[in-house]
């Protein structure tokens, strides 16, 4: 978890500030639309309102503003009088308390809104700007959840208080195709706008973060009885894009409809053979979705891992032996496919935390050193840490068990299924996994890395600043996995190729063996491997 106390005076006020140019492109898609009446809801130094007077628009169309931070008002002010801006207001405080109001009354509307949108998680929010955003949630009847961040309800209260037919351009984090917090702000946008096109980059145009950031044009929906077109994602890289007319991209974008707008947007990327493609091979009678052939657990959840994961330094300095157990959890721990002994010597051997300390005694029951262990972890505040407080003793951490398959949370390119063979722990980095009926471990290890399942990690998972995907057990169900009957697989052979060749060389290979007893041919292979490549590179803006 972060911490507000660790966040940058930047991260906690979401100022990252538009490009001039990506602005420019952005309000005049916007103003193509011949708007009479427009909001910027966040606008900072005046960055959408420099592009409004860039795009010549008519100074006599009604300008509204809104600023959380005085001095930023101040300089949005200044600029529009000196812009000559005739018909303009800004207001200083925060947009959501006023937009709560707009839409209650349903008083207030606007044909364009324009901005770029605070980036501040939830947790980060100030208690009025956190009430505030839950009061919008409820005011749409859409699922909260204290996972959001402020630019959803900047988005929903946006397009709330457009006039049908208005547009919606804005520049926000590309994590609005694929993260679970954004989901009610998918399924709104999907049956209230007749189009979306999200313009998706390779590259991560604020410096200053990690993350990456797309434009979402929208227009909405003149009743909402009009069919939609769906979402779409144009991919562009650097900036030609720029010099083309907004209007035409907006319109050649193709959409997917269906599900794409009701769950996660990501298979928009891809066009509609490779979709096709898709759905004809999950159809196959050995393609098996992952909820019908296994079960995902979490690992186990310490509370305080720097405490509970030790290395053979510390085991040897508190004399820790007696109550320590071999762990994996990430993947400098495991880059292959098996956890067996060898691979526990070699982390011990590079001094990594690979031992899971098991206190299951009372404190006057334990060797000094160990005591001595507690009581330093006590004065790091370990104790105080909600998981460890909420138990008696704080140090005894509950359901310990291994399985024998294994799964990292985050990856880099692709998830794969180890097979624990040492029987070692995992933390909650991991998951744990049970197959269902009598499905071989060590066969469902080998088969899980394929380019198949690799897409489907890449559709339903998602991925945060860096590039790194990360997959939640009910994304982990949704994953579907070929299981020929008859295919011969060797795990160990498996296992030292992945650390001797490239993950693109080890799921062309896979998918080569595995389909092939599925009457696929390699050029099918061919197209899977080229899905994947265009899904990956996509997430990790390469």
């Amino acid at each position: 978890m972060k911490f507000k106390a660790d966040q940058t005076a930047q991260k906690l006020r979401g100022g990252y500030y538009t490009p001039q140019n990506i602005a420019d492109f952005t309000t005049k898609w916007v103003l193509n639309n011949k708007p009479k009446s427009i909001l910027e809801p966040s606008c900072g130094d005046g960055v959408f309102f420099q592009s409004l007077y860039n795009n010549k628009f008519d100074k006599n169309i009604k300008v509204q503003g809104y600023e959380l931070f005085d001095i930023e008002a101040k300089k949005s002010m200044e600029l529009c009088k000196s812009l000559g801006f005739t018909d303009v207001e800004i207001t200083e405080g925060d947009f959501l308390e006023w937009a709560k109001v707009a839409i209650q009354k349903k008083n207030t509307s606007f044909d364009a809104i324009i901005g770029n949108p605070p980036f501040i998680r939830y947790q980060f929010l100030e208690k009025d700007f956190q009430e505030n955003t839950e009061a919008i949630f409820k005011l749409l009847d859409l699922k909260f959840t204290k996972h959001t961040n402020a630019w959803v309800p900047f988005i929903l209260s946006g397009v709330s208080l457009l006039n049908p037919g208005g547009r919606l351009g804005m520049v926000i984090p590309s994590e609005i195709i694929n993260v679970m917090h954004a989901q009610s702000l998918r399924t709104f946008l999907g049956e209230h706008c007749s189009k979306i096109v999200i313009i998706d980059p390779k590259e991560i145009w604020f410096s200053e973060t990690l993350q990456g950031a797309v434009i979402l044009l929208v227009e909405k929906k003149i009743n909402l009885d009009c069919a939609s077109q769906g979402v779409g994602i144009k991919g562009v890289c650097g900036f030609d894009f720029l010099q083309k007319n907004p209007e035409d991209i907006f319109n050649e974008t193709n959409t997917i409809n269906g599900d794409t707008v009701k769950g996660k947007w990501t298979k928009a990327v891809l066009d509609k053979n490779e979709v096709n493609l898709l759905n004809e091979i999950i159809k196959h009678p050995n393609v098996h979705s992952f909820d019908t052939i296994a079960n995902v657990e979490v690992g186990i959840v310490t509370g305080a891992n720097e405490f509970f994961l030790v290395n053979k330094d510390i085991v040897d300095a508190f004399d820790l032996s007696e109550f320590t157990h071999p762990m994996f959890g990430r993947s400098q721990h495991c880059q292959g496919v098996i956890y067996d002994e060898v691979q526990h010597l070699a982390n011990i051997e590079n001094k990594l935390p690979v031992y899971f300390l098991y206190l299951d005694k009372e404190f006057h029951e334990l060797p000094k050193k160990t005591q001595e262990y507690i009581f330093n972890g006590e004065l790091q505040g370990f104790h105080k840490r909600y998981k460890c407080r909420i138990r008696r003793p704080w140090y005894k951490v509950p359901s310990v068990f291994s399985t024998k398959l294994a799964m990292l949370k985050r990856s880099h390119d692709a998830p794969r299924l180890i097979y624990n063979q040492y029987q070692a722990y995992t933390t909650d980095t991991a998951y744990r996994i049970k197959p269902k009926s009598n499905i071989n471990e060590e066969k469902l290890s080998y088969c899980f890395l394929n380019p198949l399942t690799a897409i489907f990690a890449e559709l339903e998972g998602r991925s945060y600043g860096g590039g790194v995907m990360e997959l939640v057990p009910s994304e982990i169900r949704k994953l579907f996995i070929p299981l020929p009957e008859k295919i011969e697989f060797n795990l160990s052979e498996l296992n030292n190729s992945m650390m001797n060749r490239s993950m693109e060389q080890n799921l062309a290979e896979q998918g080569k063996k595995i389909f092939s007893h599925m009457g696929y041919d390699d050029e099918v292979v061919k197209k899977l491997i080229h899905i994947w490549n265009k899904l990956k590179n996509r997430r990790q803006r390469s």
